[in-house]
């Protein structure tokens, strides 16, 4: 499809992880650029976990290998609403948000990269700790799935 397209892209990602942690997030950019991000992931425990973008598709080991927050303008990690934030940014696992910076086309395409659940609450750059800009302290990746096109059927 081309970057210029005005049709309606879907994309999926299955969730798999550590014990039990289960889940599906799908991704719908809608011709005007917003792409909205829905979902479920069971097993997590109690509490909000860090979901974000990772710049690699690659889970050969594990979720340890999708490599660092997808940031292709080069900013401090943030939370979602933030001007300065990575485009991989998308808070806690909620799972049901709406994005400009996390298109399905183009150049900063998401398409082939993975979503990565933390194990802890995300900061969102703001607590302090010497991981808060870049990863936004949220801990260990219990939880991961390649970023994938959807059918159309």
């Amino acid at each position: 499809m081309e970057c210029g397209s005005k049709a309606t892209l879907k994309a999926v990602a299955l969730i798999t992880g550590d014990t039990n942690v289960r889940g599906f997030i799908h991704f719908t950019q809608i011709p005007n650029g917003i792409t909205h991000v829905q979902g479920k992931i069971t097993g997590l425990s109690p509490g909000l976990h860090g979901f974000h973008i990772h710049a690699l598709g690659d889970t050969t080991n594990g979720c340890n290998s999708t490599g660092p927050h997808f940031n292709p303008l080069k900013k401090d990690h943030g939370a979602p609403s933030d001007g300065e934030r990575h485009a991989g940014d998308l808070g806690v696992a909620e799972v049901s948000i709406k994005d400009w910076q996390i298109p399905l086309s183009g150049q900063h395409s998401i398409l082939g990269r993975a979503v990565v659940v933390h194990a802890d609450p995300d900061d969102l750059g703001k607590g302090g700790h010497e991981l808060s800009k870049t990863t936004g302290n949220a801990g260990a990746r219990v939880g991961c799935g390649i970023i994938g096109l959807q059918s159309s059927v």
